[in-house]
């Protein structure tokens, strides 16, 4: 079976706080052909990662990484690494990644109100500017 899937099934089978419901994660996720993961999943992962259950930046990075070395998931893996790279930073996940997807439809500078995410994107070589 090839697959997309939602948050609830990324946390469950990451965090393992239901544990009927993390058995059967894991299951559906070892033995699906392809998990097709979209971005807006891996946005909300890393939300409710953060603010759910209060994993820490090196926490969230260590398990995108994991999710990403199973052989059967798919990605928008450039997106993901500029989102990972953000968080690195100590910026956040989803900034850096809508700044990619932003580049790759064809803008050429993120614009936000948000000074943090302005000058971190800025460090790493982007054109960004602060409203």
């Amino acid at each position: 079976m090839r697959i997309t899937v939602d948050t609830n099934v990324l946390i469950r089978a990451a965090v393992y706080d239901d544990a009927a419901q993390a058995s059967i994660a894991a299951k559906v996720m070892t033995e699906a052909e392809l998990i097709a993961v979209t971005l807006p999943c891996l946005c909300e992962f890393v939300w409710v990662l953060r603010t759910v259950y209060n994993f820490t930046s090196p926490e969230i990075v260590t398990a995108v990484h994991t999710l990403l070395a199973a052989t059967n998931v798919k990605v928008n893996r450039p997106a993901v690494e500029a989102g990972l790279a953000a968080l690195e930073a100590g910026g956040d996940f989803a900034d850096g990644v809508i700044a990619y997807e932003g580049n790759w439809l064809g803008g050429e500078t993120f614009v936000s109100f948000d000074k943090k995410a302005v000058s971190l994107l800025t460090v790493q070589n982007q054109s960004a500017r602060l409203l």
